[in-house]
């Protein structure tokens, strides 16, 4: 059974929405890559070690005959926090996904913005047939798939990532939904001009019987 959620809590909105991002995907056949995870539990782990080493010796043989491997288990302790510290923030960027489905690559980040309760994701492909990398943004608010009372509903969430992600769409053409478009806007100038058509009809209604 799904979790509920406090609607309110921007972390519990995106943390939820991230873990069923790639669950969706693996279940789609897309083979996910880890590398990047990898590589930061690999730098975490192992300042973690040396910390810990540096503890133990320190503590069973004293500070005299250490001290000279403290200073450069130190130096190497902070020198990794720091690399975890940038791979974190410069190399993968919020990354979600990472993976590759036939040949085609497929990477998605994600982020959110203070105080406002949208799903910001930026799409980067490179297709079998191509050597470059193309790259997309999308958004849409969290209610479109929280339901009012705070849990996540997967079918709205499904759909808005395959209309919206040709590789997603691809590879999962049953939940395309032409209404929610391809790209930022092509949503929004449907209801638009959807909403101006029936006003024009509403007005010509109302026109024809007061005449």
């Amino acid at each position: 059974m799904a979790n509920k959620i406090t609607l309110h809590s921007l972390p519990d909105l995106k943390n939820t929405t991230d873990d069923a991002l790639p669950n969706y995907l693996n279940s789609l056949k897309f083979k996910q890559s880890h590398f990047y995870a990898d590589v930061r539990l690999a730098l975490g782990y192992t300042a973690v070690v040396i910390a810990g080493a540096t503890f133990y010796f320190d503590y069973t043989l004293g500070w005299d005959k250490t001290k000279f491997w403290t200073a450069w288990a130190v130096i190497a302790y902070f020198a990794l926090n720091g690399a975890f510290t940038y791979w974190i923030w410069a190399v993968e960027k919020g990354l979600v996904f990472s993976g590759e489905k036939g040949g085609s690559q497929l990477t998605i980040s994600s982020r959110t913005e203070k105080h406002n309760p949208t799903y910001f994701l930026t799409i980067r492909t490179k297709k079998s047939s191509s050597n470059s990398w193309k790259e997309s943004h999308i958004q849409a608010p969290f209610t479109r798939w929280f339901s009012s009372d705070g849990f996540f509903v997967p079918k709205p969430f499904q759909q808005w990532l395959a209309s919206e992600i040709d590789l997603v769409g691809a590879a999962d053409p049953t939940n395309i939904v032409e209404d929610i478009g391809r790209g930022s806007g092509t949503s929004q100038d449907a209801a638009v001009g959807t909403t101006t058509s029936s006003a024009q009809k509403a007005s010509g209604t109302r026109s024809r019987r007061k005449a």
